[in-house]
């Protein structure tokens, strides 16, 4: 029943193409410089010498010209956003270096190219890309940590001196937890509210959150005047990554220091924006640096389809306890509960490949010259897929590591470490919680202009005061759902249009009674109405994402043009949105969605489908194309199943009396 015995049923060739999409040139050149270069996890070095390789790799990969993509071609990059996305998700296997070169590449240099002009990238994007000018991305703070409106970092202009003093006010106002700080960061995009008038007058005016560029050290790595760095120390993971705080006091940068795409001042101290609304430049801002919480969600499924690959090959080749009637031991990977672990995660992982897919076409599309409203839906679909698939992965991983059994829990194995690594990315990039929250503002408002703020107090006040009602936002692939959709007439849990009927009916549901919910919000009582209603906000956000998941996967079958590839698609397909209604039984129950003679069946059909599906889900899993550099772990590589190989023969030559 094994794999290898089955063979491959489909095209590998053809289905790589599928998952590496639109951008296929991409991911085989990261490949090609992966196998050229020596980029491999250092974890088994101490703190400064593992932070020591992972800048030496970083500036590796700075030459494989790799990292240019995401930037202008002015400046020497490819201008290819998606790509350079794209291109991080490989770095799955040293998520040290990706995590590093997403501060360097991403949130620094992608800070500069967002919020600056030409002034700024001239004169500093062609040293961000070589890493001659190593910088940090300082927003959080220690107070404010997902309020970045309310972040209490000033930059006061000095009129006289033509220049911005960037000031700590207090403990904290400190910035924590900044990638590239405690150790080769030179220097930071700061956030800090922007003060004009500020020198000793009384008509001193904030302006909202704005970025400058903050010198940190100089070329002898010495802090500059005014700065304070202090190291974060070893974390559970990550630890090629130098995170530190930074604080600063009252430190002078020129005025041209200011990143001034949205906002801007004269000599004479003179604000200027083209965006009056504050509360909308300050989302417009934010809305520019999305691709940092895309490459986490890409990366995330990655190091999940990288823990997918170790297990699978491993639970295809360990062998425990015998077959009844046989003499030999049964094949992990035959017992249905171990299918049970595996298989559901795989068709999950392939589907939030395809969502993940999608997402970055459409912030390709959305940073090509799209619309206000593509530009909301692009943030809310980003927060929520990367609250979704960061959970998948954490949760994926551990299912992974018992999997695995001890062997799962030995460094050499990796799934401890890719544990350990991606632990935090629930909460960097945007705190899982809070992001699904953002997704629920985002359905119920329908992205109203008038709605100036992110907090729950001024979404309750704004649902009492004009309710929209739940605008479903349609993917990319709705045409084709609602063609299924239209087509199906059948009651059939393994119909595709009954599934993507019952998870839209699901959310309109959902969606409607939240609606109900924050309508009895007053001046009052709207925050109690939203907090008490905070478990509902939450539910509407992972539901919609679930849709949104299932339209993507659709999408990729109907493009399938190999048979044989569309069938076992098909099949995880089913899998996939036959667990999420799994899952949620008891919502489909309760609203009687399903019987009770259903919930059954569905239970049967996946165990079905994992029986099926079992034969070919290492050649499935080896099709995401992580390449092979990552791939270490010994129970994958063969040289523990030789050994266990090795233990079994010498068993049944030499039997216990």
């Amino acid at each position: 029943m094994g794999s290898a015995a089955a063979g491959p049923a489909f095209d590998a060739a053809e289905l790589r193409a599928l998952l590496d999409g639109r951008w296929a040139s991409v991911r085989e050149k990261v490949r090609a410089s992966l196998r050229e270069n020596d980029l491999a996890n250092a974890d088994d070095l101490d703190t400064e010498s593992h932070r020591a390789r992972t800048l030496e790799q970083l500036r590796l990969l700075a030459k494989s010209g790799v990292p240019e993509l995401g930037f202008p071609v002015a400046q020497g990059g490819g201008g290819d956003q998606g790509g350079s996305v794209v291109s991080l998700e490989l770095l799955a296997g040293n998520l040290s270096l990706m995590v590093k070169s997403g501060v360097q590449w991403g949130l620094f240099g992608g800070a500069v190219v967002a919020l600056g002009t030409e002034r700024h990238h001239e004169r500093y994007l062609r040293d961000i890309m070589s890493v001659e000018l190593p910088g940090c991305f300082a927003m959080t703070e220690t107070g404010h940590g997902s309020d970045v409106q309310r972040l209490r970092t000033t930059a006061t202009y000095d009129e006289t001196t033509q220049e911005f003093a960037v000031h700590t006010p207090h403990e904290a106002a400190r910035k924590e937890y900044i990638g590239n700080a405690a150790r080769d960061g030179r220097m930071a995009v700061v956030f800090a509210q922007l003060i004009t008038g500020g020198n000793g007058n009384t008509g001193a005016k904030s302006h909202g959150v704005h970025a400058l560029l903050v010198p940190i050290r100089d070329e002898a790595g010495n802090p500059c005047e005014g700065v304070r760095i202090e190291d974060c120390g070893r974390k559970a993971g990550l630890n090629g990554v130098d995170n530190g705080r930074l604080y600063f006091d009252r430190v002078r940068v020129p005025r041209e220091n200011l990143l001034n795409r949205y906002g801007d001042v004269a000599e004479d101290g003179t604000y200027s924006s083209p965006i009056d609304s504050e509360g909308k430049r300050f989302f417009t801002m934010l809305g520019t640096l999305i691709r940092g919480r895309i490459s986490v969600a890409g990366t995330a499924g990655s190091a999940a389809k990288l823990a997918l690959e170790i297990a699978l090959r491993y639970a295809d080749a360990r062998r425990q306890f015998d077959r009844p009637g046989g003499d030999e031991e049964v094949v992990v990977l035959d017992y249905l509960a171990h299918q049970r672990k595996l298989l559901p995660a795989l068709a999950k992982s392939f589907a939030l490949h395809f969502a993940q897919e999608e997402l970055v076409q459409a912030l390709d599309e959305v940073q090509r010259g799209g619309d206000e409203r593509a530009q909301r839906e692009l943030e809310s679909r980003a927060a929520g897929l990367k609250a979704v698939t960061t959970w998948h992965a954490t949760h994926t991983i551990q299912t992974c590591r018992e999997a695995c059994g001890g062997a799962g829990y030995l460094t050499e194995n990796q799934l401890a470490g890719l544990k350990a690594d991606t632990d935090v990315f629930t909460t960097f990039e945007g705190d899982n919680t809070v992001l699904l929250q953002l997704v629920a503002k985002g359905l119920l408002t329908n992205y109203k202009d008038q709605f100036d703020g992110i907090g729950t107090l001024g979404l309750a006040k704004f649902v009492a005061d004009q309710f929209v009602g739940a605008v479903i936002e349609r993917s990319a692939a709705h045409s084709i759902v609602q063609r299924i959709i239209d087509a199906s007439n059948k009651d059939d849990i393994l119909d595709r249009g009954w599934q993507l009927k019952a998870f839209q009916d699901r959310e309109e549901h959902v969606l409607d009674g939240l609606g109900r919910r924050l309508r009895k919000a007053n001046k009052d009582n709207a925050f109690d109405v939203f907090n008490n209603a905070q478990d509902h906000v939450l539910r509407a956000a992972r539901v919609h994402i679930d849709r949104l998941v299932l339209d993507a996967f659709v999408a990729a079958v109907d493009r399938c043009r190999d048979p044989r590839n569309a069938e076992l698609l098909d099949k995880l397909c089913d899998l996939y949105a036959l667990s999420i209604v799994e899952e949620d039984k008891a919502w489909f129950l309760e609203h009687e969605r399903i019987s009770p003679r259903r919930a059954k069946a569905i239970t049967q059909a996946i165990n079905t489908l994992c029986g099926e599906l079992r034969p070919h889900a290492v050649d499935l899993v080896e099709a995401f194309g992580m390449p092979r550099q990552w791939l270490t772990a010994p129970i994958a590589t063969g040289a523990e199943s030789a050994r266990q190989g090795a233990q079994i023969a010498h068993d049944r030559a030499n039997p216990l009396p």
